[in-house]
């Protein structure tokens, strides 16, 4: 009994010595990853930091937007901006795109606030809304109607926090219409954002309010910062010599990103600014000579066209871009436009895009499987690629105009029986 005692008692501390010493080798190794995965996080400060210095000192080297205008140049960690102290705004902000955009690090800030850099002070927040404390503690909004547009949009700043922070300045804003700033500027955002991403590249991006004397402001606001009719967002691509210039009024619009395409010459002459001055002349004016967008464009939006002129449709008829007018009407409509995408689902279900090809569809129409034994072709090859017109009661499906056809009589080809 003694020496069983005696052995239990070796075999515990045995057993706690062993427990300790993996303890400290836990700890040991636990500590190692922790300064891993500091210097990790410092390395990559110190990386980003450099990138910040390079971006810069490249739109330096390709040459900042020059002309007589007495603006103030101010430099940030990732953009360079000329600040219209008359316009309350930037008349330019310069930027470079990088591949560094596939790193969404940081999430948006919405840290909206003054730029101390302007000399002057920058527009701020009363410029476009006020904000008021009511006695159950929640805040009320006033908003004087307008956007606060970013010109260099912050997603392209995603991968730096501090680059992302300081695209929140004011002097990074300008007001621009809901239905302008989130839906097709948004896309033509998202469109630079995607071609860097496809080519491998970096994209060397002016973005411009067009200020014109006469300009109406924003009479609530403190600054009364004016409101221009139109943005310009002009990009070059040194890797592949490209360069584009896009023209967009700012209000709603259907229209393909491609119908607002310029060169970046015509831009020069319409603000008497001059883009990209150090360039080699020769490559200076290739780039700034092309009109080409359809590059710029993503892959998916490659077949999509203009709708049809509403003016060239007979009374009664009307292209894609009018169908979300009549998705209340009880009676029967005919929508023409051109086919750009069909699918036949695993049920036989056929859906197919005018105008414009998923996700960015404009006009839907579904045939449900027992109404495809009515046609006497396969709509979702027949139809392809060919102008139609389709009657019927235009419905709505998350926000897409969308009709349900029947039968075959119910769609006509548009060369046969409209023109």
């Amino acid at each position: 009994m003694k020496y069983f005692i005696i052995s239990l008692i070796v075999l515990f501390y045995f057993s706690a010595a062993k427990a300790q010493n993996l303890n400290k080798k836990i700890q040991t190794y636990e500590q190692e990853q922790e300064n891993l995965k500091q210097k990790l996080i410092q390395t990559k400060n110190n990386l980003d930091s450099l990138k910040l210095l390079k971006i810069i000192e490249d739109l330096n080297i390709v040459g900042l937007p020059k002309s007589d205008f007495e603006d103030e140049i101010v430099t940030h960690s990732a953009m360079v901006l000329g600040y219209a102290e008359e316009f309350e705004q930037a008349r330019w902000v310069a930027h470079i795109i990088t591949p560094d955009i596939t790193q969404t690090s940081f999430g948006r800030s919405n840290d909206f606030r003054e730029d101390e850099k302007v000399s002057t002070g920058s527009s701020q927040q009363k410029d476009y809304f006020l904000v008021d404390s009511l006695e159950n503690g929640k805040l009320e909004y006033d908003g004087f109607g307008y956007d606060r547009g970013h010109l260099a949009p912050s997603a392209d700043f995603r991968w730096s926090e501090k680059a992302l922070s300081e695209s929140f300045f004011y002097s990074n804003m300008s007001p621009q219409k809901a239905e302008f700033n989130r839906e097709i500027w948004a896309h033509l955002e998202n469109a630079f954002r995607a071609y860097v991403i496809k080519n491998k590249t970096s994209l060397y991006v002016v973005t411009l309010p067009i200020l014109i004397q006469n300009l109406p402001k924003v009479e609530r606001g403190i600054n009364k910062v004016a409101i221009p009719r139109q943005y310009a967002k002009i990009a070059i691509d040194l890797k592949n010599n490209r360069g584009i210039a896009f023209l967009l009024p700012n209000t709603s619009s259907n229209q393909l990103l491609t119908s607002f395409t310029t060169s970046i010459d015509e831009i020069e002459k319409l603000t008497q600014i001059n883009f990209f001055s150090k360039l080699d002349d020769e490559l200076e004016n290739k780039v700034e000579s092309m009109t080409d967008g359809t590059m710029f464009i993503p892959d998916a939006e490659q077949q999509d066209v203009k709708p049809i002129d509403a003016m060239s449709l007979p009374r009664g008829y009307f292209n894609t871009s009018q169908a979300k007018y009549h998705t209340k009407s009880n009676k029967k409509n005919t929508v023409c436009g051109t086919v750009v995408s069909t699918k036949l689902s695993s049920k036989g279900n056929v859906f197919i895009n005018l105008d414009r090809a998923f996700p960015n569809q404009v006009f839907s129409i579904s045939i449900f499987a027992d109404n495809v034994k009515n046609f006497s072709y396969n709509p979702e090859e027949y139809l392809k690629g060919k102008t139609i017109c389709v009657t019927g009661k235009i419905s709505e499906y998350n926000g897409t105009p969308s009709m349900s056809l029947e039968n075959e009589k119910s769609v006509i080809l548009y060369e046969e029986k409209v023109k």
